[in-house]
């Protein structure tokens, strides 16, 4: 029972870059060979960079929301005000 199993779970391994991964199209070695050769940008691989700006961006966006959100109470402040 346990070998089949293991054989029912078993992912079997890349061999030599000639098996299809279907985890991606990047791991393709023809795909990476076409890229190369047609002198494309490279793919930027690490993640952590996109997160950053991401993350940056979503900052910026909150602080631009906190100053519009204190200039309405402003102007709704002073306009209370002017009916007293």
């Amino acid at each position: 029972m346990l070998r089949a199993l293991k054989s029912f779970l078993h992912r079997p391994a890349v061999r030599m870059g000639l098996a299809r991964d279907p985890r991606g199209r990047f791991r393709d070695p023809r795909f990476v060979s076409f890229i190369s050769q047609n002198n494309r940008r490279s793919i930027d691989t690490n993640l952590q960079d996109a997160v950053l700006r991401g993350r940056q961006l979503v900052k910026h966006g909150m602080v631009a929301l906190l100053v519009a959100g204190a200039a309405w109470f402003v102007v709704e402040s002073a306009r209370a005000f002017s009916v007293f």
